[in-house]
């Protein structure tokens, strides 16, 4: 393409090459386009009309500067076009501005950009909004024959997103993660946190930001293990996931009091079972906003914790990011401009209940992208809850939950609502992260309803959010956990059993339970969770039916129990798995083409995993089902965990599934103790 002579019509587009330090600039037709080496086997492309490259934008990336390099990039300029070989990777620009990434070692096409039209547009496209905001696009060619992955975590069951329509927006249960790993062998950020959507049509992907300043994206070419290392190197490293949290959590919407919640522990430690964590859900506090205990709910939450620390287990809190006018701290921050503004109107950003008050307030979300108001609200959380010994929070609607979600209305500290949006939920996590590094804590763990590229590296836990209670939600769960895992966060759980309802009395909820239990206890994060019914009305007084594993009868109880047991003694497995995750970015829920590229099937298979390298999980996702089907991976041998049969790989085998048991097969001879 790029040694012919340009179409008559574009030749007037001819731009300009020129050197600079890691790769080169195009300019032309008033765009300044740069391509530099940005980390090993990986580039970042940046485009502005109208000025110079603008830095220190916001974005995902770790460093506002490009990393060293073990080995300097090559820079060629010819008369025609120029290239920047960076490892693995090279990017070839023609005359006329347009790039195109191939394999360095073959020259096999990666990625190329595509005009919209011969004529006009281009395959970056500026709607201007004035002020040097733009609505921007960037398009590249579709490949029929390829799978696309990652993007975070969505509920719409699609694990290849080929096809798919996506918005790039925060809400409970969609996270936007814009970061894509391609089954041509390369991966993709859009490293922008503007409002907006990708589409990956078949005749083509489109990128769009509602509104933002710069066109900024990031590649990196490799195999699917290189590809999570390359992202991890570039958005930054998990922490090493404390041994206590790969035990099991306890959680419910809600335990009303302290006495409620110790009584649950108690009676976990009266039947021998370990409990890691146990969670303080909302209204548990004055007023929202206020960061603090109830009194009258609980009296003395130090002697809380000090109990809890006699059976091994930790109290976690929910800390919400919004403020109730009746908070004694929201004049001051409104008056200190800590909140998130409008362009329009008051500041609120929702309605909420509150105690005191029997009709709903209108709260007001602070500022995560503000480092003030970031440390005025952990210097609460310190005060308040650190002090009594709690070091585990839980981040709740950090979305921000707005209703109505109106990003056009919002000022951020870091700039407008539609170009910012969407980095909220990794600033809040940045808060609990840097606030407990600054008290000298060096295990970081907080549990986020919401994330985004590079919360991985404050110690986020990611959950989906508030699902519903059936065997197509958590058929749904696995695709969204990969999904979530290709897209850099190795940290994530679900609600075990679902959020919305579910009823304990239920022999039907009850087949439910025990099969997500089971997913539970192999996933990274082990943690039940939500409102059973019958619950109370919703308010400051709401609570759900008891979710406890004895709640659901003593079979249930029993193979629950069971896996609690089975979780503690692979431990070791586990915590050799988070150190992977810790120094090379591989996450422990794997799918099956991370370790196995070449078998064409490892890129199709959404309803099993494998945890770390060598234990494959297959969760059983219909009722009635005690036979399982499991396709095992081409490239290895495998033996079932519960029988010791052993199987070649490359084939589907046909295993039994009582309701006691999930399907696990251990990988080329590896010894874990699944049975006992």
């Amino acid at each position: 393409m790029s040694d012919e002579a340009p179409l008559a019509s574009l030749a007037h587009e001819e731009g300009e090459f020129r050197a600079a330090p890691g790769g080169l600039e195009w300019t032309g037709r008033q765009e300044t386009l740069r391509i530099e080496a940005w980390g090993a086997d990986a580039l970042r492309v940046r485009s502005r009309v109208g000025g110079p490259i603008l830095d220190a934008l916001p974005g995902a990336l770790v460093a506002e500067t490009a990393p060293p390099l073990d080995t300097e990039p090559t820079v060629v300029i010819g008369t025609r076009e120029a290239t920047v070989v960076n490892g693995a990777v090279t990017a070839t620009i023609s005359a006329i501005g347009r790039i195109t990434f191939t394999r360095t070692a073959d020259g096999t096409e990666l990625l190329a950009e595509q005009d919209a039209h011969f004529w006009w547009p281009g395959p970056r496209l500026r709607t201007a909004h004035g002020n040097g905001y733009a609505r921007l696009e960037q398009r590249f060619a579709a490949y029929p024959d390829e799978r696309l992955y990652g993007l975070g975590q969505h509920q719409h069951g699609l694990y290849d997103q080929k096809g798919a329509v996506v918005e790039l927006v925060q809400r409970n249960s969609e996270v936007s993660i814009p970061f894509l790993v391609s089954s041509r062998g390369y991966g993709f950020l859009w490293n922008n946190p503007a409002i907006g959507r990708v589409e990956l049509a078949v005749n083509g992907t489109r990128w769009v930001a509602d509104s933002a300043r710069q066109l900024d994206y990031w590649i990196t070419a490799g195999s699917p293990a290189q590809i999570q290392r390359n992202y991890a190197d570039a958005t930054g490293h998990a922490p090493l996931l404390p041994e206590w949290a790969a035990g099991f959590w306890q959680c419910k919407l809600r335990y009303k009091s302290q006495e409620e919640l110790l009584e649950v522990a108690r009676e976990y430690h009266r039947r021998g079972l370990p409990l890691a964590v146990i969670v303080a859900d909302f209204f548990h506090w004055t007023h929202l906003g206020e960061w603090r205990f109830d009194p009258a709910e609980w009296p003395d939450p130090q002697a809380a914790v000090k109990e809890l620390e006699q059976y091994g287990t930790r109290l976690m809190v929910s800390v919400w990011p919004s403020v109730s006018p009746l908070s004694e701290f929201h004049a001051e921050m409104e008056r200190r401009g800590l909140f998130i503004g409008t362009e329009f109107g008051p500041v609120a950003h929702a309605d909420w209940p509150d105690k005191g008050i029997d009709k709903t307030v209108q709260v007001a979300f602070y500022d995560a992208t503000n480092p003030v108001a970031r440390e005025f609200v952990w210097s609460k959380v310190r005060e308040n809850y650190l002090s009594l010994g709690i070091e585990v929070f839980w981040a709740d609607a950090c979305e921000p939950e707005l209703k109505p979600g109106y990003s056009a209305n919002l000022r951020y500290h870091a700039g407008p609502g539609l170009e910012v949006g969407n980095m909220y939920p990794r600033e809040n996590s940045r808060m609990f992260h840097e606030g407990m590094l600054t008290e000298g804590r060096t295990e970081v763990v907080t549990l986020n309803r919401s994330a985004w590229a590079g919360s991985q590296r404050y110690g986020a836990i990611l959950w989906s959010g508030d699902i519903f209670t059936d065997f197509e939600t958590l058929r749904k769960q696995i695709p969204a956990g990969l999904n979530t895992a290709l897209s850099g966060i190795p940290w994530w759980n679900t609600d075990i059993g679902g959020f919305h309802g579910g009823d304990p009395t239920s022999p039907d909820y009850r087949e439910v339970m025990v099969r997500w239990f089971q997913f539970g206890a192999f996933s990274p994060i082990f943690r039940l969770h939500g409102v059973r019914s019958p619950a109370t009305a919703f308010g400051p007084q709401m609570t759900g039916a008891p979710n406890e594993i004895w709640s659901y009868g003593e079979e249930a109880a029993e193979i629950m129990a069971s896996y609690i047991a089975l979780r503690e003694r692979i431990k070791p497995y586990i915590a050799e798995v988070m150190r992977d995750a810790h120094e090379s970015g591989a996450t422990p829920m794997r799918p099956f083409f991370v370790e196995f590229p070449d078998d064409p099937k490892a890129w199709e298979i959404d309803t099993a995993y494998l945890f770390g390298p060598d234990l494959l999980v297959a969760p059983v996702l219909e009722a009635g089902a005690r036979e399982w089907t499991v396709y095992l991976p081409s490239g290895a041998s495998w033996r079932d965990a519960w029988t010791g049969q052993e199987y070649d790989g490359g084939q589907s085998v046909t295993v039994d599934a009582p309701l006691e048991r999930i399907p696990l097969f251990l990988r080329d001879g590896a010894v874990l103790p699944i049975a006992e």
